[in-house]
């Protein structure tokens, strides 16, 4: 940011990445509720095909496990929650998709009302939609759970 950067508003995403084709299911909502979350669950619900187990790969923010939010996913058994640790957002591979939505269009761009950065993320999305890729991890497991032990044993030893 700039020394005469003014922001002129914020919005709240939520998305959703298909790791079996690249696509992405996002959403604009003011507010990041359990409303919210349930609204965006729905529409998730609406788009992807019935036969499909969806497993949503989310952070530790209460809003994901509200009440209400529990209460839908028990009425929607299709549903699969998995939280990721704190500190751990590499893990969700949306947050790598925020992370090229926030380089490539956000950070580029001027927006005065929050209209305008709406539109600039649903054109990023589309853009994206149009031909997306495919994320595929190129670590073999061994070797990344090798990693995780030893950054537990690092953490474990007597300093």
């Amino acid at each position: 940011m700039t020394h005469d950067y003014k922001r002129h508003g914020t919005t709240t995403w939520f998305a959703a990445l298909s790791q079996l084709d690249g696509k992405v299911i996002g959403d604009c909502m003011p507010r990041h509720r359990h409303r919210e979350f349930i609204r965006f669950l729905k529409r998730i619900d609406t788009e992807t095909r019935t036969d499909l187990e969806l497993h949503r790969i989310v952070d530790n923010y209460g809003t994901h496990k509200h009440p209400r939010v529990r209460s839908w996913l028990k009425r929607h058994p299709r549903f699969h929650l998995h939280f990721i640790p704190t500190s751990n957002s590499w893990l969700n591979l949306v947050e790598r998709w925020f992370r090229d939505l926030t380089q490539q269009r956000i950070r580029r761009g001027s927006f005065h009302a929050v209209k305008e950065l709406l539109i600039a993320i649903e054109d990023y999305m589309e853009n994206h939609n149009q031909k997306p890729p495919v994320f595929v991890w190129s670590a073999p497991v061994d070797r990344i759970l090798s990693k995780i032990a030893k950054c537990k044993e690092a953490l474990d030893a007597v300093h």
